[in-house]
């Protein structure tokens, strides 16, 4: 599939959605104030033209979406969009249509679970470490956390995939909030079911205890004192390929390029990485496993 097909493809699937959306939130918006001259002129760019830019712009893989924007857009396709307006109205647009690109992300771009999933968390950092106490942008937002590569100040990405590499829920906290936090909100795992692996960040007594009365397994790493604790083969042998979900976050990272530190408001921010979750549900090959049943309890994995 060429370029122009591709993006195609994306805006008829995200325009469709669009115009559904429309017509769902109607009669749910409050009523203009008529006493006011209020100016309704329609935007030269619609919601769905600007999401498919910002999905566009991640699966290009540029850095900059000024640059984009203005050296690849407004230059090299006019065709797909001829009436483009300036990057700094299309910034106020961006914020415009974060509400029906989150909605469309969770509706139209999530995986279906398989009964094996994966979790894990990463750092999104949103300025230098030496820039903390002069930045202002984020600031009674962001928070300072660790992980195993350091201290960074911004906030967390929390993820579930199945076995396919698909997301099957998302979810952002700030930097200092514990991993195992978001799976006591049964709206992250309300997708999930059957067996949840994860690092030993998310041992806990009562968490297993909630997660399996609502139908899912939770299987980390053991610690050395945890005696009398016994896994199954297939489950240990499964708890050696989480590392496709590292891959995921490093997709996420290196080629959606959902983290960066060059964000002017808040705002900006969360457009960003939804639109980059959603270029990676266009991914047409994702780091995924494939398992064959051996035995009662042994797997045969290969990548």
């Amino acid at each position: 599939m060429n370029t122009e097909d591709k993006i195609i493809e994306i805006f008829c699937h995200v325009d469709d959605f669009c115009k559904e959306f429309e017509k769902a939130k109607e009669g749910f918006v409050l009523p203009i104030d008529t006493d006011k001259k209020t100016r309704n002129k329609p935007c030269k760019l619609s919601d769905s033209e600007v999401i498919t830019i910002l999905i566009y712009f991640h699966l290009k893989r540029f850095r900059n979406l000024k640059i984009f924007y203005t050296q690849y857009v407004q230059k090299h396709m006019t065709k797909e969009f001829p009436n483009t307006v300036s990057y700094n109205r299309f910034v106020e647009l961006e914020q415009k249509a974060i509400m029906p690109m989150v909605l469309y992300l969770q509706t139209c771009c999530l995986g279906k679970c398989t009964g094996i999933s994966f979790i894990d968390s990463t750092k999104l950092a949103v300025c230098n470490n030496k820039r903390i106490h002069s930045n202002k942008v984020f600031k009674g937002l962001a928070e300072r956390g660790h992980t195993t590569t350091g201290w960074f100040y911004g906030f967390k990405l929390h993820i579930i995939i199945n076995d396919k590499g698909e997301l099957l829920s998302f979810t952002i906290t700030q930097g200092n909030t514990d991993d195992r936090a978001p799976l006591a909100n049964e709206s992250f795992t309300k997708k999930v079911m059957g067996k949840l692996f994860g690092d030993k960040g998310y041992l806990g007594e009562k968490l297993f205890a909630f997660l399996f009365v609502n139908g899912i397994q939770l299987i980390t790493k053991l610690r050395k004192n945890m005696k009398g604790k016994i896994m199954s083969v297939s489950d240990s042998i499964l708890l050696r390929k989480r590392a496709v979900i590292e891959s995921v976050n490093d997709e996420l990272k290196n080629m959606c390029q959902i983290e960066h530190t060059r964000h002017r408001c808040f705002a900006n921010f969360i457009s960003n990485m939804i639109s980059g979750l959603i270029a990676y549900s266009f991914f047409p090959k994702k780091p995924a496993i494939q398992y064959e049943t051996v035995s009662d309890n042994q797997l045969a994995l290969f990548y």
